[in-house]
């Protein structure tokens, strides 16, 4: 039974993701921002529906930009939450652009992308970030740059705050968890790390029931005079906080 639903939901979100394509090539270039937003909000809640994953809200993302929210880092789910929550243009490594399907997806929602290796691609999307805060954007980034199990939290890698102290824009925290509804502990089927291979965790989501997302808004916060390490220190504390 788990497969026969997990097949019927592969049906729906593959139909989704080209309905999805369909839109940012026919609708975006005309659309004012918020009308964006709305779009991005409601296609990335349906296809929450379609996989079975209820979301959770607590607290009150920042209505306009320019900000820059800053998460950890648990799934290949993690951009499809925020964006059900609280719509904006993420910061992500390069491999992400030749994920199947999803690929197309996030680079036709304007997704910037990063080669983590090199310091110099590093310095262009900080520059490129500090540009798209001062025009008022929302954007988002996963400062630990890599996936964790939900347990633990990793350091968080300070580069990309130099674009929020660049622009003088206000930060974010986000603390994203995964929970099997049924028992409240955290959930494992979406998660993304070590040897899962990303087909082996869409799958076992896909499969999976009881699966709550719940994401946690701190209070927005400016550098106030801190180092960008300095800050990222202090938001890793609030993120784990905010994580309980």
């Amino acid at each position: 039974m788990k497969a026969l639903r997990a097949l019927w939901r592969v049906v729906r979100a593959t139909a989704h993701v080209v309905r999805g394509l369909w839109i940012i090539r026919t609708e975006f270039g005309r659309l004012t921002p918020p009308q964006t937003e709305l779009l991005v909000r409601e296609w990335s809640r349906q296809m929450l529906r379609i996989m079975g994953v209820e979301l959770v809200v607590h607290g009150t993302p920042q209505a306009q930009g320019p900000l820059l929210q800053v998460a950890n880092h648990i799934s290949w789910l993690d951009i499809l939450v925020m964006n059900a929550a609280r719509p904006s243009r993420f910061v992500s490594k390069a491999d992400a652009r030749h994920w199947p399907l999803l690929g197309s997806l996030i680079t036709g929602a304007g997704t910037l992308y990063i080669e983590r290796e090199s310091r110099r691609d590093a310095m262009r999307v900080v520059h490129h970030m500090a540009e798209r805060l001062r025009e008022g954007d929302v954007l988002s980034v996963f400062p630990e740059g890599t996936t964790s199990d939900g347990r633990t939290l990793l350091p968080f890698h300070a580069n990309l705050l130099q674009s929020a102290i660049s622009a003088n824009a206000p930060v974010q925290p986000v603390a994203l968890r995964f929970i099997d509804s049924r028992h409240g502990r955290l959930h494992d089927a979406p998660v993304f790390v070590g040897d899962t291979t990303l087909l082996g965790s869409i799958w076992a989501t896909l499969c999976a029931s009881g699966v709550r997302a719940e994401v946690r808004y701190g209070e927005p916060q400016h550098a106030s005079g801190r180092d960008r390490r300095a800050w990222a220190t202090d938001l890793r504390g609030e993120v784990e906080r905010l994580l309980g």
